[in-house]
């Protein structure tokens, strides 16, 4: 039998816990778990997890990742959605099995089939984010162990977190992280950066030609389940540094400093470079060194191999510095947690919201390769006093701050309050 929550007197004080579950409204009103759903993408799938952690549900979350299919005439079809994709490669592939069956028997040489949904590279092992299953999970579960938390990140996650709270609205809270365009009002929550809003400026709208203008999106300003953020989400908070910092202390305590940690990302849609960027950090690196007890770079995984080539034979051979080969473990927490001061190059949203939630210097190169949102995105980093641009002429051992970035922890204080509106609650 479900628990009845007794009304309270006019003016009673709300209950600030220790109270029996009887008196909360039962298991029924409680949040005790989280969903992912994730894209295959770290920066993306990152931002959810970071959310997750910050609500204190890390320890009772269960992840999900949607797949496309791989290889072959698949790299020209990631443009469509994904249930479209799904379809689409399923005709192709019966028709490639029907002509290999006619070829087969005229023994002629075949030709190998793309893998599927990532087979080979680790994704098997992922659990695939079927909403049949995470609906039925909800609703048979929605007794037992209350409201599910769902939160999703990315493009090819919208349709899944869409269709999760159609289909189990009374039992799923649904936060979509990356704005998905059009029709908000499919989530409990949007939380996106305050620059994908950008199209919706003057000063963008003077970019588009007028018959364009209707197919740029958002067409609409935030509505109330809008949760603004200047950065992506992540993981990074002041207990991830703690640990960070024990975890690394026998190799970076002993490091001369001030340490200067450079992170180099890769060209993107927005953010346009070549060899260029890498010829102009590796000249402004060197005119610093002499103010730097030790220098580390690491490249991401979107760093293309003639930038990182290039990085490497200027910068290389010198005693003050250290480049990361890619080998685990990865030093990345550690670099966030030890580092004096950062460098990063401007296309990375995820690495320059790191850097700015540990309040330490942040310098930013290539800013000015950057078109469209990435623009406003910059030029909110620096009205907050969190960046400035590296010249080459800085002293790196003069520091300076800012209040920390804090967009995690901003967005998982908003969800608690969107979830209490709806007479539930959290309890990690």
């Amino acid at each position: 039998m479900k628990p009845i929550r007794l009304p309270e007197p006019p003016g009673s004080p709300k209950s600030t816990g220790g109270v029996p579950d009887i008196f909360e409204g039962g298991v029924y009103g409680v949040i005790r778990r989280a969903v992912i759903i994730g894209n295959g993408f770290p920066a993306s799938e990152n931002q959810s997890i970071g959310l997750v952690r910050a609500l204190g549900l890390s320890e009772k979350q269960t992840f999900y990742r949607v797949t496309r299919p791989t290889g072959g005439v698949n790299e020209w079809l990631h443009w469509l959605p994904v249930s479209v994709h799904k379809r689409l490669y399923y005709i192709i592939s019966r028709i490639y099995r029907y002509s290999r069956f006619l070829i087969a028997t005229r023994a002629k040489k075949l030709l190998p089939q793309p893998r599927e949904n990532g087979g080979g590279i680790g994704l098997s092992s992922v659990l695939e984010a079927d909403v049949k299953n995470i609906v039925r999970m909800a609703k048979e579960t929605f007794e037992k162990d209350g409201p599910l938390l769902v939160v999703a990140s990315g493009r090819d996650t919208i349709s899944i977190a869409s269709s999760i709270k159609r289909l189990a609205s009374e039992n799923v809270f649904v936060v979509q992280i990356q704005h998905p365009r059009s029709h908000l009002d499919r989530f409990d929550m949007v939380i996106t950066p305050q620059h994908d809003y950008y199209p919706l400026t003057p000063h963008a709208q003077e970019q588009v030609p007028r018959f364009l203008r209707k197919w740029i999106t958002p067409q609409e300003p935030p509505n109330e389940h809008v949760v603004l953020t200047v950065g992506a989400l992540h993981q990074v908070d002041s207990a991830a540094l703690r640990s960070a910092a024990n975890a690394w202390h026998d190799e970076f305590a002993p490091l001369p400093k001030p340490l200067l940690v450079v992170n180099i990302g890769g060209p993107t849609r927005y953010c346009r470079y070549s060899t260029d960027l890498a010829k102009q950090l590796s000249a402004s690196l060197h005119n610093v060194l002499t103010s730097c007890g030790s220098v580390r770079i690491s490249f991401s995984r979107r760093t293309p191999e003639k930038i990182a080539n290039m990085i490497i034979k200027e910068l290389g051979t010198h005693p003050k510095i250290y480049i990361w080969d890619g080998e685990e473990p990865n030093p990345h927490m550690g670099h966030l947690a030890w580092a004096d001061a950062f460098i990063v190059t401007a296309d990375s949203v995820s690495m320059l919201s790191e850097a700015c939630s540990t309040g330490k210097p942040v310098y930013v190169i290539g800013a000015e390769h950057c078109t469209w949102k990435f623009v406003e995105f910059h030029k909110k980093l620096r009205e907050r006093g969190l960046v400035r641009p590296f010249t080459g002429l800085e002293d790196m051992s003069e520091s300076w701050s800012y209040p920390p970035l804090s967009d995690t922890a901003e967005a998982a204080n908003q969800v608690h309050k969107a979830i209490a509106e709806r007479g539930w609650r959290l309890r990690p």
